[in-house]
């Protein structure tokens, strides 16, 4: 397959989890994957690994989503080397769970900096060359919390509220230059996040989702990739849920 050969994808928070099955679901596609990292180098050398071996072309760039200047330089220095960016998918995040009332500000600050700010920086700085190539996709990755909420997790489900908000704002912004903004909301995916889950609490999860069972990474990448691509070239501003029919 090679329905996206010639083309250039970012990928933040790229070198596990979600992110990593993304980078290498793009790769089998031909593309060229440029990955974000914010400390683990191994992880993400592993990930390009992946990459290579699915037939596209990586590149690793540790930086962090939290800092406009550095998302800003980062897609200056993709253009650079690369010359184009096609589709960016903003999947970097951190979560900090916490009762809203013990919650420390620097912890909501951190999530929403990274989850949501992060996201807006990157789209602002992506949306320049993509609407001088007059064409382009940006996925946002928010979750299930963000549409349903979840005790806990206020600051999380808050940002990613927000880049569902975001995505359907900068749809309707972008859509005359060609511009496609969507969003994939996952729910329950099996994680290095989720393997430390206990039996008893996995089993509670699981009889929460008509599917009786946790998502794949590749799942969730498969949508992203389907979203990216033109057989979705008359959707934007959607919200695409991958969650085994858990909320609807």
């Amino acid at each position: 397959m090679s329905a996206f050969k010639d083309k250039v994808v970012l990928v933040t928070g790229g070198s596990r989890g979600i992110g990593r099955s993304i980078a290498v679901a793009f790769a089998k596609q031909g593309a060229t994957v440029v990955i974000s990292y914010a400390g683990n180098e191994a992880a993400a050398q592993e990930t390009l690994g992946l990459i290579q071996s699915a037939g596209g072309k990586g590149e690793a760039v540790r930086f962090d989503v939290a800092d406009s200047a550095a998302c800003a330089s980062t897609v200056d220095n993709v253009m650079k080397t690369h010359g184009r960016l096609d589709v960016l998918v903003n999947n970097a995040g951190v979560a900090v769970d916490g009762l809203v009332m013990r919650m420390k500000d620097e912890d909501w600050d951190k999530q929403l900096d990274t989850n949501l700010k992060g996201a807006f920086a990157l789209i602002r700085a992506a949306s320049r060359p993509m609407m001088k190539q007059r064409g382009g996709a940006i996925i946002n990755l928010t979750s299930i919390v963000g549409e349903s909420g979840n005790g806990g997790q206020s600051a999380y489900s808050a940002s990613k509220a927000g880049l569902i908000g975001l995505t359907k704002s900068v749809a309707k912004e972008l859509a005359s230059r060609n511009i496609r903004v969507n969003a994939v909301s996952p729910g329950f995916i099996g994680t290095d996040m989720t393997a430390g889950i206990n039996d008893e609490m996995r089993k509670k999860m699981v009889e929460s989702i008509p599917l009786a069972r946790l998502g794949a990474p590749e799942e969730v990448a498969n949508a992203v990739v389907f979203l990216a691509s033109d057989a979705a070239a008359y959707i934007t501003g959607e919200v695409l849920k991958v969650n085994g029919g858990m909320y609807m």
